[in-house]
């Protein structure tokens, strides 16, 4: 079965081609400009092998990087913040309600950057021979001695270098051959030299999902720098072994695989039998309402206020926001979050209300207003989160809300007009992205 190709648009305009194979919880590895297409891997099948073993529980979905195979070639900006911006194309594209992430050599960075940012969309996160520090990345010896052949014979440098990744085996000759076809020596050089100068180790202490840090001793990263990553993130483990070749895909791939797929699974069975929010769970399915709030434009507040200062007011609103909705006989749904935000399910509409008023308050006084949205709707109750078509319909409908503005449903609108003590201005029928049909929307006043 071949993979399903599609494509996004990252918020820079550049093209995104991304694949899709198997079924089931969302694996997303994070791409780099320095590694072959999607149909590279489909075309090697030692590699495609090895994706057929990841996918037999789970939906693989792979995206080439900007400047890569079918994706956009004639791009500039290579820094980690573009590459996450991608990242983040890819999620939202597919309206996946968490994920989890894979990262290999270069991709550590964009994938620790997402996670920290975006940390309850990340349900796990595997980081296989990669580094937060693109510094700590060191090349063999043999591969530093050939940095002549870049100008002199690029595809020789190439096939040499993956030759050497690979363990001068057969795959690292195809991929040789795949990866000069699929990206320009401009390209590499630029994004290399980009991963080089790169520095996400500040963002570590902020990845809050379980995190598996593999590293083989033939790797081009020291064991020190794997030690420090797993210390430093809060919930991770360190994995290390031996095998010939330094890269995540190389043909024998039982080391990875079996660890991988082990940790991205366990639990799984332990939270269908005990989970950790019985509340979720135990009550029955059917019709919820279901608030969002999401801080607005997290991305230029970042920029504005830098990483570490605004990772603490996000955490300091997101307690707010979860004390809120507790005091108004809500349920916060952990692992669950669009942007920066929340999201919560009521069972009345007088309390969904209540809550985003308030909510809009404790937004505004620490500086970071939000969009909020209710639509009440049939939902999936599982483990720790909730699914159904509803929940989707209450995040685009905060996403069309203005900053501190709160936006329902006319369902919501019809179950509140008695008992919220509101009144509501009509925003006529709206388009909303991944939605058929028009949804008509309210605003509370």
């Amino acid at each position: 079965m071949q993979p399903r190709i599609r494509y996004v648009k990252s918020s820079d305009g550049t093209r995104i081609a991304v694949s899709t194979f198997g079924e089931g919880q969302p694996l997303v590895t994070a791409s780099t400009t320095m590694a072959i297409s999607i149909e590279g891997f489909w075309e090697i099948p030692e590699l495609r092998r090895n994706l057929e073993r990841l996918a037999e529980k789970r939906k693989i979905v792979q995206y080439d990087a900007r400047g890569v195979g079918l994706s956009s070639r004639d791009v500039e900006d290579f820094s980690v913040s573009a590459l996450q911006q991608d990242l983040e194309a890819v999620v939202d594209g597919f309206d996946f309600p968490t994920v989890d992430l894979m990262a290999a050599m270069f991709g550590g960075p964009t994938a620790i950057s997402f996670a920290a940012h975006h940390p309850a969309r990340v349900r796990k996160l595997v980081l296989a021979g990669t580094v937060s520090r693109g510094r700590e990345f060191r090349p063999p010896n043999e591969l530093r001695a050939l940095t002549s052949l870049i100008e002199d014979n690029w595809e020789m440098y190439l096939q040499t270098t993956a030759l050497a990744l690979f363990g001068w085996t057969e795959v690292g000759r195809r991929w040789a051959e795949r990866l000069a076809s699929d990206v320009s020596k401009e390209a590499y050089l630029k994004s290399f030299a980009a991963f080089r100068n790169s520095d996400v180790s500040e963002l570590l202490p902020l990845v809050r999902c379980p995190a598996l840090v593999m590293h083989w001793r033939e790797s081009a990263v020291s064991i020190e720098a794997k030690r420090e990553m797993a210390a430093v993130i809060p919930n991770a483990r360190l994995v290390t072994y031996s095998r010939p070749g330094g890269t995540l895909w190389s043909s024998d791939w039982g080391p990875v695989s079996d660890p991988v797929v082990a940790f991205l699974d366990e639990d799984a069975e332990a939270e269908e039998a005990s989970p950790a929010h019985p509340e979720l769970v135990e009550g029955p399915e059917g019709t919820a309402l279901i608030l969002f709030a999401d801080i607005v434009d997290s991305t230029a507040l970042t920029e504005r206020l830098g990483d570490a200062a605004f990772r603490e007011k996000a955490r300091d609103l997101d307690t707010s926001l979860r004390a809120i909705i507790r005091d108004n006989a809500g349920t916060p749904v952990e692992g669950k979050l669009v942007g920066d935000g929340v999201l919560a399910v009521f069972n009345s509409a007088r309390q969904a209300i209540e809550a985003a008023k308030a909510a809009v308050t404790a937004g505004d006084a620490i500086g970071l207003p939000l969009h909020l949205g209710i639509h009440a709707g049939d939902v999936i109750r599982e483990g720790k989160n909730v699914y159904g078509g509803a929940v989707n319909i209450a995040a685009r409908i905060a996403a069309a809300s203005a900053p501190g503005e709160l936006l329902v449903s006319d369902t919501v609108r019809s179950l509140a007009r008695t008992s919220a003590g509101v009144t509501f201005a009509d925003r006529g029928e709206q388009a909303l992205k991944g939605i058929d049909d028009p949804v008509r929307l309210f605003a509370v006043r």
